[in-house]
C-alpha cells in the first residue's frame, strides 16, 4: 500500500485535495493532507516532518502558492528542502499565482457550485483562459463569487471540478505530477 502525504500551505488546499484525490486516486494508494498556517510553516516543517516519517512507502508531495514570488525560485528551495531531508523522491507543485487561479481555471465548476447562470462562458474571456497569469485570482474570484470564502469555497468548487478540462496550467502541472507518482508504484 502507498502513501502520499501532501505538505499544503493552507487549509483550503486541503479542502480541495480531500475532495479532488479520491477521484484520481486508485485503489492502493492512500493519502494524507497536513496543512500549515502559511508559507513559512510549511517551509520550516519539511525538513522536520520528511526526516521524522518512519511509514514505508511514503511520497511527499509540497504543495505551495507562487504569489509574488519567482516560481523557479521557490520550487527549487522547496526541492532543495526535500533533498536535504533525505527525500529526493518528492514532489514540488506550485499554484500559480494562488490556489483560486485553479477555480478560475474551471468556471463551470464555479458556475455550479453557487449556481451562478452563464458563469462558465466567460471561460472563453482571455484572462480566464490563462487564469495563471492573474496576480489578482483570488480577488478575481470573489467579483465572480459574492461572499466567497476560501475554505468553504473550496470544497463547493472542488466536488464539481473536472480534471481534465481546467485552463490552470499550474492545476495541470500538479495533477499530471500527480498521476506520474501513481504509475511509479
Amino acid at each position: 500500500m502507498k502513501l502520499l502525504v501532501f505538505l499544503l500551505e493552507e487549509e483550503s488546499m486541503k479542502a480541495l485535495l480531500d475532495i479532488l484525490l479520491p477521484q484520481i486516486l486508485p485503489d492502493g494508494i492512500n493519502f494524507l493532507c497536513i496543512p500549515h498556517e502559511g508559507k513559512q510553516d510549511l517551509e520550516k516543517s519539511i525538513p522536520r516532518k520528511l526526516r521524522a516519517w518512519q511509514t514505508p512507502n511514503t511520497t511527499f508531495v509540497i504543495v505551495r502558492d507562487k504569489d509574488s514570488a519567482d516560481c523557479i525560485e521557490i520550487k527549487k528551495r522547496l526541492v532543495d528542502l526535500c533533498v536535504q531531508a533525505g527525500r529526493s523522491d518528492s514532489l514540488v507543485r506550485i499554484a500559480c499565482h494562488e490556489l483560486e487561479s485553479w477555480f478560475l481555471g474551471d468556471l463551470a465548476a464555479v458556475e455550479k457550485a453557487f449556481n451562478i447562470k452563464k458563469l462558465a462562458e466567460q471561460q472563453r474571456n482571455r484572462k480566464y483562459k490563462e487564469p495563471d497569469k492573474l496576480s489578482n485570482a483570488s480577488e478575481e474570484l470573489e467579483k465572480l463569487v459574492k461572499g466567497y470564502r476560501k475554505v468553504s469555497g473550496a470544497k463547493k468548487i472542488a466536488a464539481y471540478m473536472t480534471i481534465d478540462q481546467n485552463y490552470s496550467h499550474s492545476f495541470n502541472c500538479f495533477i499530471s505530477g500527480v498521476n506520474g507518482l501513481i504509475n511509479l508504484s
